[in-house]
């Protein structure tokens, strides 16, 4: 029998990591969904997404938009672009417009800053930023504009892993969850994330991943599969120089995907989690929809217009990319109906 959910630490995070039995993955599952509903209510806030940028600087091994990554068709909104997208998203009812990009120094603070206060405006949304590792002076300026959010995904504790995975650029040590701290300082909600399953990625590593979201306090915690771009050092030979040995190796799949998603909730029971998309590319019919059974609480809908969307290759299989934001909007709305969930009301900010 799998350890209790009663009192969770690593080790018993880890174990029910590795749980197989669907007998207990179902009391799993239902304890998720019953702390989701306790501290968090059934309301499914939506966070319209705009891929502002695919220029990046970066070398991170595994991601499609990298400087590393091989021949890419390069693109970077423009104000009115961006702005035309946000008025879509309020039009929709979403209360939280989020800007996702490379790290791009052609998205200078003031022009950033500019389209923040545009934005909040003429909307009235909370501004969520994924820009990656920026200058404390950019992420104060933005912060002084508006922004209420930064998600920084720092993908994994395993110091030298990290170190394989995110070079850091001349001059610099990358340091994500540093960055994550001093933005809490100026004031912003701090999100932070994983991927499942990268070459390297151990039992024990994930689940300290989950204690370190607890430890940390993290207001919001994205969690996907990873999923190899072919066009990336980690798709080549460097996955195997990395993997752990296959007993130790975290699969991924989206069953353990799911087990971290459920895990993460139990031990952060009010932060705010999204379905992934990523989730819908392992399960186009029911990966989403798992997620929300599963503790999630959060999506994000893609404003992107679908000629930049298909450019955003981030990773393989993208979800819709050629679909417009009415219809996805759409279908994000009937499925939460169809769970018996609601749309949520206003910013959506952790407890409020």
């Amino acid at each position: 029998m799998p350890p209790t959910l009663d009192m969770l630490d690593r080790r018993v995070i880890r174990a029910w990591l590795t749980e197989q039995d669907e007998r207990a993955l179902d009391a799993l599952w239902r304890r998720a969904d019953e702390v989701r509903r306790a501290h968090v209510g059934n309301d499914v806030h939506l966070r319209g997404l705009i891929e502002v940028t695919n220029h990046c600087i970066s070398q991170c091994t595994y991601c499609g938009i990298a400087a590393c990554a091989g021949p890419l068709a390069r693109y970077r909104m423009t104000r009115d672009e961006i702005l035309a997208c946000a008025r879509q998203g309020r039009d929709f009812g979403f209360g939280t417009i989020v800007l996702q990009g490379g790290l791009d120094p052609g998205l200078t603070g003031p022009f950033v800053a500019d389209v923040i206060r545009a934005i909040k405006d003429e909307t009235g949304a909370a501004v969520t930023l994924s820009l990656g590792e920026r200058s404390d002076e950019e992420l104060l300026e933005w912060r002084r504009a508006g922004a209420d959010r930064y998600l920084l995904r720092f993908e994994t504790t395993d110091a030298e892993l990290y170190r394989r995975i995110h070079p850091s650029l001349p001059g610099t040590v990358s340091d994500r969850i540093g960055q994550l701290l001093r933005m809490r300082e100026m004031g912003y909600e701090i999100g932070t994330g994983v991927m499942v399953g990268i070459p390297g990625q151990t039992w024990d590593t994930l689940a300290n991943d989950i204690w370190t979201f607890r430890d940390f306090d993290m207001d919001m915690i994205g969690i996907g599969p990873y999923l190899p771009s072919s066009r990336t050092p980690l798709a080549g030979p460097l996955a195997a120089e990395l993997a752990a040995p296959p007993a130790e190796q975290v699969p991924n799949d989206e069953l353990t995907t799911l087990k971290t998603m459920a895990l993460t909730r139990l031990a952060c029971p009010d932060t705010n989690i999204p379905s992934t998309t990523a989730l819908s590319v392992l399960d186009p019919a029911a990966g989403r929809a798992n997620g929300l059974r599963r503790g999630a609480n959060v999506v994000m809908p893609n404003l992107t217009p679908p000629e930049y969307r298909l450019l955003y290759d981030i990773y393989p299989g993208k979800a819709a990319p050629h679909e417009t934001a009415d219809a996805l909007a759409g279908k994000v709305i009937t499925l939460i109906d169809g769970l018996g969930r609601t749309v949520g009301k206003g910013a959506g900010g952790r407890r409020t």
